[in-house]
């Protein structure tokens, strides 16, 4: 099993304390509970419904995400030319009945959920989406999956219809996958999972801390108070993190799923070593802060370094990161049974 959370800042949090380092006002709702409990009985449902289908799978394309670290919003509609890294495919996984007809459609983008800023419901442009394919195809159950894009913003945003576009355009990529002939994956599923420690780099002294929390305000102030508190306990802060990589082989279809708000460079860099048809999952299993490539790290900014002050840990990542999680999943393709290609002299 694997779990995908799609984040926006239009909903409401679950959890029983409040969101850290923001001010009490903002208030979790105590859910999670419920959550878990809901995921429990849908698990089984679909046990209970299970019926023969046919599977298939492809990747589509859109292209409102933009690279928020290298096109400021603020000047972006005086561009004419747009900075990358970007990854605009629409990874579909269509599943049929005996009959034909579409039961559910798993779609995924690499992009944040974040066309609204709100303290009202909605699913953003993910939600949208997936009203206009299950108007389009009734009767089927159309779910989203976020993408290694921690780094991509839907531009320009902020409106309701500009979110109502974009699940649009979305829709109508997943939409015409399900009109061309796709090869049937293989009924054969392995799959393969592990969790890496992430090291963290040194984190900041007392007295360092202690300068924080005096001269500055905000969150990074509320993030030093809190550590120092957690000092004077007498707790020792992490120095690292359980992360977890996994990879499924759906009959020819890889996906590989990492926890965590990944960056982009990571689905590329995936897709350079076991081709551009693979599936890359993010956000899922476990999101414990941002995942910079060693690129992103280097470069520092918020995915790089400040963001980590938003998920409470100490310090920023080590420089090793990139290479520690694509190495296991290079290990766990193996395990899995996902070939990485090689190049042909000749075509055959």
């Amino acid at each position: 099993m694997a779990q995908d959370f799609s984040p926006n800042h239009y909903s409401k949090a679950n959890g029983d304390k409040n969101l850290w380092p923001f001010p009490a006002r903002h208030e979790c709702t105590g859910r999670s509970r419920q959550l878990q409990d809901d995921i429990v009985a849908l698990v089984g449902k679909a046990l209970e419904n299970m019926q023969p289908a046919t599977l298939s799978s492809g990747n589509g394309v859109v292209r409102f995400q933009v690279n928020r670290r290298n096109n400021p919003s603020a000047t972006l509609a005086r561009q004419t030319d747009l900075n990358g890294p970007n990854d605009y495919a629409v990874p579909v996984l269509q599943v049929r009945g005996g009959d034909g007809n579409v039961l559910a459609l798993l779609f995924g983008y690499a992009c944040h959920a974040t066309v609204l800023n709100g303290y009202e419901w909605s699913g953003d442009y993910p939600g949208f989406a997936q009203l206009a394919l299950e108007e389009r195809f009734p009767g089927a159950t159309a779910m989203f999956f976020q993408g290694a894009g921690a780094d991509q913003n839907p531009l320009p945003r902020r409106t309701v219809p500009l979110a109502w576009q974009y699940g649009q355009e979305l829709a109508a990529a997943v939409q015409r996958m399900t009109m061309e002939p796709r090869e049937p994956l293989a009924a054969e599923l392995k799959t393969a999972y592990r969790e890496i420690e992430l090291s963290l780099a040194p984190p900041p002294g007392e007295q360092a801390l202690s300068a924080i929390a005096e001269n500055e305000s905000g969150s990074r102030q509320r993030w030093a108070q809190w550590m120092l508190r957690r000092l004077k306990r007498g707790e020792s802060l992490p120095t690292s993190y359980p992360y977890p990589v996994q990879v499924w082989r759906l009959g020819r279809q890889a996906i590989f799923v990492l926890g965590g708000e990944v960056v982009v460079d990571y689905a590329i860099r995936l897709k350079r070593l076991f081709g551009q048809g693979i599936f890359v999952m993010a956000y899922s299993n476990d999101v414990m802060a941002y995942i910079p490539s060693a690129r992103v790290l280097r470069e520092g900014g918020y995915e790089g370094l400040t963001s980590q002050i938003f998920y409470g840990l100490p310090a920023a990542w080590r420089a090793d990161i990139e290479t520690r999680i694509i190495r296991a999943a290079i290990d766990l393709a193996g395990e899995a049974g996902v070939p990485m290609p090689d190049a042909r002299l000749v075509e055959e």
